[in-house]
């Protein structure tokens, strides 16, 4: 890239840089490792001495594994000889980097400016215990966090917060096993995974380790599950016109102006939980079937005048 006043950088999105950048000069090669003779250095047990190479030739940027231990991972698979472009993300070791354009002036910056920035952004940051990595949501979707560990086969626990929300994922070898919201163990892990891989902001941490046990455990591939949650979140967004605002009162219109009788056994268990607790987002966390079933439902049960929403 480069072209007139805009080059390549590498912006830190976890690991012990998080929030910093490291400009890439056009021609030059940069060298990734454990090794402190090389250009950008990562000491830590998950990166071999000599892990990757980083070149800018006339095609772009181009990622090279050097035959590491733990592998190079880019948006989610693992790779030997890859070209990346802006907006990629690759993981090496606890580190999340994502490829970014910066001014050109940026990339001239010497060796030395360019530590020593990295090493001001490190000893700003809170520190981790326990191999931890962390970095904020709005930098990286939890999908891609999920396909980044599926790759690389992490096995721990991905701790997920924003303001009073907590969310915890659980990983074996890379595969989700169980996941939890609030620690409301009745919510279900299924239902649980689907919504936190909608989370938008917040921030995340991963804790290497023993990833625990559970009576009932996720069998699905990540995979499967992320595109089925991103299938289901989509299909709710395409709903929410058509369901109360959240806090929203909804109550049995009475009279009934349609029968009962021409009601499912699904439809009248929404229509039970509307009348027990009268707002969306405990209808949602009550019913045992998932958040996108039991809206469509409700959307049906308002349409037909079983239900009305305040304000509506």
């Amino acid at each position: 890239m480069n072209t007139g006043d805009r080059a390549y950088a590498l912006k830190f999105i976890s690991g012990k840089y998080q929030g910093g950048e490291f400009p890439l000069t056009p021609g030059k090669e940069v060298l990734i490792g454990r090794s402190t003779e090389l250009d950008l250095v990562l000491i830590e047990e998950m990166v071999s001495r000599k892990h990757a190479r980083l070149i800018h030739d006339e095609q772009g940027l181009r990622l090279q594994d050097l035959g590491s231990t733990n592998g190079t991972f880019v948006n989610g698979e693992r790779i030997q000889d890859s070209y990346i472009k802006e907006g990629d993300r690759f993981l090496i070791g606890t580190s999340i980097f994502k490829v970014i354009t910066v001014q050109a002036a940026t990339a001239r910056m010497g060796s030395l400016e360019i530590k020593n920035r990295l090493e001001e952004v490190a000893a700003a940051k809170p520190k981790a215990g326990g191999g931890a990595m962390s970095g904020r949501i709005e930098e990286v979707s939890i999908p891609d966090i999920l396909q980044l560990f599926q790759a690389s086969k992490k096995t721990g626990v991905l701790l997920l917060l924003d303001g009073d929300r907590e969310g915890k994922i659980h990983l074996r070898k890379g595969q989700v096993v169980y996941a939890t919201i609030g620690g409301d163990l009745d919510l279900g892990p299924l239902k649980s995974i689907f919504r936190l891989i909608g989370w938008s902001s917040g921030t995340f941490e991963f804790k290497p380790g023993d990833e625990g046990s559970f009576d009932v455990e996720l069998e699905e591939s990540t995979t499967s599950l992320l595109m089925e949650g991103s299938r289901q979140l989509d299909e709710l967004r395409r709903l929410e016109p058509e369901l109360p605002a959240p806090g929203a009162r909804i109550e049995l219109v009475l009279p009934l102006g349609a029968p009962l009788r021409d009601l499912g056994g699904d439809e009248l268990d929404v229509l039970q939980l509307a009348l027990e607790h009268g707002e969306l987002g405990t209808i949602l966390d009550r019913s045992f079937a998932s958040d996108l079933d039991t809206a469509t439902r409700l959307a049906s049960l308002l349409s037909r005048g079983y239900l009305r929403a305040e304000g509506r």
